[in-house]
């Protein structure tokens, strides 16, 4: 937990990331950020485009006061020299569907870079979003990064399925409040959500059906093994954290990242996504000290006072891929 000299310099430094950012609608449902700024300590070859999870958004609320999704992370990548966008896909619904949602705007990116290709970074169910671009198109794709991608699926998403009641009212939930909610905050109440779809998706049975269908040396065969760094002319990567409860005054962190100790019956897991699903490529590191929400900076930027600052290991990675010539 913070101290009050601590979160009141947060304070001032997000303001001050708000003030030196801007961000727009560069295409429909893809936010561009951009920076006057220098620096080129991230300063990509190719644009970084970002794609959320499961019951995820690009910005709920309005410049001078709303919540990114990656929480100050773009603002800070384009401060950095990088050219950063986040596409809107649907909250809920299948990997395909959010792929092709994905591939549209990514083309749009293209359209608006003049560049061939993109760097794709995707968290939890954006994992296996971007791996579809990938898998369809990859000479569109210069790097795929998995940050807790469900590429083997969540045990959680499995449990949920196979109780009807819990399935029931998750349903409920989905389909008729949280997801409808959040595409009118955002603007786009036309996106299709389904909340069957998305938990097929994730499930550790559908992710298998789903890679069996677009297979890549990316994924090894167990977690034992390691995968390609370099499949089809495409670099990936990823890492991902295995803490649950990392901060108290997080309430939403708290509730979600029991999910998963309690399907797995461990904690060889972030609190939604069990640390071997998340593997794919060269596996940067897979036991930080954050739970699902951490690894997106949220919520609010909430995350253990001992934890690696989210804002930045993001940064390291565009210069990863910057020196990678990516």
């Amino acid at each position: 937990m913070m101290k009050k000299p601590q979160a009141l310099l947060c304070a001032i430094m997000a303001a001050s990331a708000a003030i030196a950012s801007t961000q727009s609608q560069a295409a429909a449902g893809l936010q561009h950020v951009t920076a006057n700024s220098s620096a080129s300590y991230a300063k990509t070859k190719y644009p970084i485009v970002f794609t959320h999870g499961m019951f995820g958004f690009t910005r709920i609320g309005f410049d001078s006061f709303g919540m990114d999704y990656f929480y100050q992370i773009l603002p800070d990548l384009a401060r950095n020299g990088a050219n950063t966008f986040a596409a809107q896909v649907s909250p809920l619904e299948s990997t395909e569907v959010r792929g092709e949602q994905l591939l549209s705007q990514v083309e749009d990116v293209l359209a608006l870079t003049g560049q061939p290709k993109v760097n794709l970074i995707g968290h939890s169910h954006g994992g296996p979003t971007t791996r579809y671009i990938a898998a369809i198109k990859p000479e569109y794709v210069a790097s795929v990064t998995g940050v807790a991608g469900t590429y083997r699926g969540s045990l959680v998403a499995d449990k949920i399925q196979a109780n009807k009641t819990i399935n029931s009212v998750f349903g409920v939930l989905g389909d008729q409040l949280l997801a409808p909610i959040i595409t009118w905050a955002e603007g786009n109440s036309s996106l299709p959500n389904s909340v069957d779809a998305s938990l097929t998706a994730i499930s550790e049975k559908g992710s298998a059906e789903f890679n069996a269908k677009f297979p890549t040396a990316a994924l090894a065969a167990n977690c034992n093994q390691s995968g390609a760094k370099v499949d089809n002319g495409v670099y990936y990567y990823s890492w991902t954290g295995t803490a649950q409860t990392t901060n108290v005054l997080d309430v939403l962190d708290t509730v979600i990242s029991q999910l998963a100790p309690l399907a797995y019956g461990n904690r060889d897991n972030d609190g939604l996504v069990g640390r071997c699903s998340t593997h794919i490529g060269q596996v940067i590191r897979d036991d930080y000290n954050h739970n699902h929400l951490d690894e997106v900076n949220m919520v609010f930027g909430l995350r253990s006072l001992f934890s690696p600052d989210p804002v930045a290991l993001y940064r390291q990675h565009a210069n990863r891929l910057k020196l990678q010539g990516l």
